[in-house]
């Protein structure tokens, strides 16, 4: 319930924002990426300055993601090897309660009364 309200808060004000932003900024402008030939470039973009942002967001939020997924990655290494070594040690509990039920077992039938 909390989730759905806190995501409403953060959602529909950034989608006013966005829309915002595309309607107050669809003129069409120029992205440069020759930095020598800014008069006459040769490599550049023209679309509406909305998308241009958007796109520079988008690719903003991808280098940082992967940034953050690289600088996390000694901390998902230690958890697989947490885990597998919890594994093990299940492993090792479950065979080592299989050794104490059978050791329980044989010493019940040890002191049964031969008939």
């Amino acid at each position: 319930m909390w989730r759905k309200i806190a995501l409403g808060f953060i959602v529909v004000p950034l989608a006013v924002v966005l829309i915002a932003l595309a309607v107050a900024n669809r003129k069409p402008a120029q992205l440069t990426l020759d930095p020598f030939g800014a008069l006459d470039p040769t490599i550049g973009i023209e679309a509406p300055l909305f998308l241009l942002l958007l796109g520079a967001f988008a690719c903003g939020l991808i280098v940082g993601g992967i940034a953050t997924w690289f600088t996390q990655g000694k901390w998902r290494r230690m958890a697989r090897e947490e885990t597998r070594q919890a594994r093990d040690w299940r492993r090792q509990v479950d065979r080592l309660e299989k050794e104490l039920e059978g050791l329980d077992s044989t010493r019940v039938r040890a002191r049964l009364p031969a008939d």
